[in-house]
């Protein structure tokens, strides 16, 4: 059983759809203040209000200095201060390197990667304040372990995420910030219901666990990270994949019979 994280306060970035809305929803049912962070006030006040009035929504552009510090303010300025910080928000539109142009590629590292930087930054007086903090970050199989036609700057971004990881919990050690990842493989989300049953038939079939995953797979995960039984933990990355990054080739998933 997990010590209460009732009365602590969750920052959650790309908060109103697919995993961000399963991490902020679940932190608000283990007790913990959340400030749902999106570009969007009304999607913003819609996760809110469906977790409670120990929830708040805010609209900001995380990819900007100016957005993460107002955000960062508005959490301190509604619960007190700010204890959990879940770097979230991500896009990954799909273009091949033939086609690929520099403002797209510029766009995916700064939504995904940069934003993680200035997230973090923006949480660190008030964590540093307390002398505590959990950071977590949502990278993905896609660029750390595997990589996908469309997806280079989406990987590449992913991959910086776990690069900054890795000196941030050294650097935030010594402040008992921890600092860790999250790694989700294929997860059902908004964006994959329109592909129709044969495209998801064909997913579940790659995943040795024979399902895709959830949102909230990947949020409980990223609770316990949050959790003072998780305190010795830092700069490590979970897949979170039902297993889909362990077969060295279909034929071991067909040899499992």
């Amino acid at each position: 059983m997990l010590k209460s994280l009732q009365g602590k306060t969750v920052i959650v970035t790309g908060a109103t759809r697919g995993i961000g809305r399963g991490i902020a929803l679940r932190f608000g049912r283990a007790g913990i203040n959340v400030l749902a962070v999106s570009r969007s006030q009304a999607d913003a006040d819609k996760v809110a209000a469906e977790i409670g009035p120990h929830a708040a929504g805010f609209a900001a552009d995380v990819a900007t200095p100016e957005g993460c510090t107002a955000m960062a303010e508005a959490a301190v300025s509604k619960f007190g201060g700010i204890d959990i910080l879940c770097a979230n928000a991500g896009i990954f539109p799909a273009a091949k390197l033939s086609e690929m142009t520099p403002a797209e590629f510029d766009h995916v590292i700064n939504t995904n990667l940069r934003s993680t930087f200035l997230s973090v930054s923006a949480v660190l007086p008030a964590m540093t304040k307390v002398g505590s903090g959990r950071i977590i970050l949502t990278s993905s199989i896609t660029g750390p372990i595997t990589g996908y036609p469309g997806w280079a700057h989406y990987g590449a971004s992913k991959a910086g995420q776990l690069g900054f990881m890795r000196t941030a919990a050294i650097e935030l050690a010594p402040k008992k910030i921890t600092v860790n990842a999250v790694l989700p493989g294929n997860i059902f989300t908004e964006g994959l219901e329109g592909n129709g049953p044969d495209y998801l038939a064909a997913m579940e079939a790659s995943i040795p666990m024979k399902r895709l995953g959830t949102p909230e797979d990947i949020a409980n995960t990223a609770l316990f990270l949050a959790s003072e039984e998780a305190a010795y933990i830092t700069g490590q990355s979970i897949a979170v994949d039902g297993g889909q990054i362990l077969p060295e080739s279909l034929g071991a998933l067909e040899a499992m019979g």
